[in-house]
Parts: C-alpha cells; structure tokens; sequence
C-alpha cells in the first residue's frame, strides 16, 4: 500500500464491510475510550444521540445501556448490520455518509464520533456536518489519536520501524489524524466548525500484542502503512525483535496508546 492509496483503502466502505478482525480485535479495544467519552459527556437519559461512522457499535453499546435514543450510522453496510444484529433497546443503525448526512438540521443533542470523522477523505465537511445536525448549543464529542501513527499496533510497528529502518521513506497517516494531533490546529478546526466551550481530555489504554498475534503479521498490521513497505528481510528482522520483547514481558506486548477526547457545544443563535 502506497502513501497515495492508503487513505482511499479506508475510505472505501467494502474495505470495511467483511472486516471481522475490526468488530473481533479493534473495537473491544476501542471501547474503553468510548465508555470514557459517553461518561464525560454526563447526558440527561432524554438525549437524542448520533453515532457518526459507528464502525460495530462500541459507543453505541454504552448510549444504549443507558437508556438513551441513538441513531448510529456508518458508510459500510457490514458494520450497520454487525450493530442491527446486537439487537439492542432504543438503537436504530442506517448505512449513511459522514460526509454528507441525510438528516435535518438542529436534530440532535449529542452527537459522537470515535475515530471516525478522522479518517474522512474532507474531516472538515465532516466536522460541519456533525455540528449542522446537532440542536443550538447541543454537545459534539470528537476521538482522535494522539500521535500522528495512531494507536495499538500501527504505534508499535511505526516506533520501531522509526530507529530500526531509519532510511525508510515512511508515508504519512490519514491526513485529519495527522493534523488533530497538534492541539492548536484540531482546536481551530473545531472552532471552524461552529464548537464553543471547547475541552480537551487525554486517556489511555493499553492495547496487548500476543505472540499468538505476531504469528499472523499481515492480519495485525493490516491497517498500517508501513508494513507494505518493508521487504521480507524487514519483516523477518522486525518479527524477531517483537518476539524477544514479548517474550521478555510475559508473551505480550503491552503498546500505551493516547487518545484525545475532545468536546464542544454547537454555538446558539
């Protein structure tokens, strides 16, 4: 996978519609910051709640759970059924664009994306779409990585790929991710977007490499752009070196992965 086309692979809906290791592996490890995300937000159980690119619902699960309305929405039509199948209370799921939602202004109370609107092709007329549903003075809840290679093993493989293949040509990541990790550019694309009372909040999670999991490299680094990149003397080297820090912690490797909660209201009047 190239700089050029890694963007445009997520960004393809059929990339994500038959992605069981997304909905198996990624969003338990995604749930953590969105059960951090829905208890900092501290909504009244009447809200009316938009999940923006849901993925398979770990955000949803915890609106769900407490008791509030939610429509959850994402552009591939395997991760709206994997939420229509958990059958839950109070949840409706409808394959929709982030980009260009179809649903009317001033709508909704909250609405949340968890490492979504950051992978869009145009973040910003996702930002502006976000806000232009939600009711005057609603909440928007942004997640975002902190650091530009993101998070779990996209981290990893990038941190040691950085001083063990120091003349790698390295791509860039998704453009928003890039951009949302400098505090002063996400803070201005936000206020941009129509978000007052801005706060930001960091957490952490650890996301655990086993050595069962670095026997299958290409289904964990599926989702980085460097693993395409190296040649198998890389790969076989960089394995090699997983191992033997694995095997130096207990078979696992735990990767400390930073995120950022950041929240507005949509400005009144």
């Amino acid at each position: 996978m190239s700089q050029a086309d890694s963007p445009g692979k997520l960004n393809d809906p059929s990339f994500w519609d038959g992605n069981a290791d997304y909905r198996d592996i990624v969003n338990d490890f995604t749930a953590f910051y969105s059960e951090k995300a829905w208890m900092l937000a501290d909504l009244p159980q009447e809200a009316h709640v938009l999940d923006i690119a849901a993925g398979s619902g770990a955000l949803t699960k915890f609106v769900a759970a407490s008791g509030n309305r939610v429509l959850a929405t994402d552009f591939s039509q395997g991760m709206v059924q994997s939420i229509v199948e958990l059958g839950l209370p109070g949840v409706e799921a409808r394959v929709m664009n982030g980009q260009a939602l179809d649903l009317p202004d001033n709508n909704f109370d909250a609405a949340f994306s968890m490492f979504g609107i950051m992978l869009f092709e145009d973040w910003n007329r996702g930002l502006s779409e976000m806000v232009r549903v939600l009711k005057p003075d609603g909440l928007a809840c942004i997640g975002t990585w902190k650091e530009p290679s993101g998070a779990a093993a996209n981290l990893l493989l990038a941190t040691i790929s950085e001083w063990k293949f120091p003349d790698l040509d390295i791509p860039e990541t998704v453009p928003g991710m890039v951009e949302w990790t400098d505090r002063d550019r996400f803070e201005a694309a936000l206020s941009r977007a129509g978000l007052v009372t801005l706060r930001f909040h960091e957490v952490t999670s650890d996301f655990r490499i086993t050595r069962e999991m670095l026997a299958q490299p290409d289904r964990l680094f599926q989702f980085s752009p460097i693993w395409p990149l190296l040649d198998e003397s890389q790969k076989a080297e960089l394995l090699a070196e997983l191992d033997e820090l694995a095997a130096r912690n207990g078979d696992v490797i735990a990767v400390a992965s930073p995120a950022i909660i950041a929240m507005g209201n949509k400005q009144a009047g």
